[in-house]
């Protein structure tokens, strides 16, 4: 689904290409020295309510050098099956969001994109399992691109302020 290119170690996540919603490349050079919060969502999910907590944690940081990067997928109960704008309008008109979303992806499996693979990698979740169990599943990158922490789809983005400033 991605022409994301891999990274190097050293280069933690910003040798990555994802697309966009507009399915352009966006490398993620551009966000280098920032603190990331990266999550996989989905319109149509019972975590769907964590954007309201998401954007009010990017609302409360975003001046100090965070910011969140949202992947739609639809690979869990097929809870996001709306085009890329269809996903946007519903983020930006039921939830305020106003953090980049980024094109739909896969985060598991064959076809899942390359920065999910690296995440999945450098930050294992319960049991050292690789694979994202659900959607919302969140990894906290520090300001040398580097994967911090991963946390749980029931974690609600309040819980994770005081790791995000922590990192600022």
């Amino acid at each position: 689904m991605s022409n994301g290119t891999s990274a190097g170690t050293g280069e933690g996540i910003y040798g990555f290409a994802p697309q966009d919603k507009q399915g352009n490349a966006k490398s993620l050079e551009d966000y280098r020295g920032q603190v990331l919060l990266i999550v996989n969502t989905a319109s149509k999910c019972g975590f769907t309510p964590q954007f309201a907590g998401l954007e009010a944690v990017y609302e409360k940081f975003k001046e100090q050098g965070f910011t969140i990067l949202g992947f739609p997928c639809n690979q869990f109960g097929g809870q996001d099956p709306g085009s890329n704008d269809e996903i946007q309008e519903f983020c930006q008109l039921n939830y305020g969001v106003s953090f980049p979303m980024f094109g739909k992806i896969d985060v598991n499996g064959g076809d899942a994109d390359p920065l999910f693979a690296h995440l999945k990698q450098a930050a294992p979740g319960a049991l050292g399992s690789q694979r994202i169990k659900w959607n919302f599943t969140k990894f906290l990158i520090n300001r040398e691109g580097q994967v911090v922490k991963r946390y749980a789809p029931t974690t609600k983005p309040e819980a994770i302020a005081a790791d995000i400033q922590g990192l600022l």
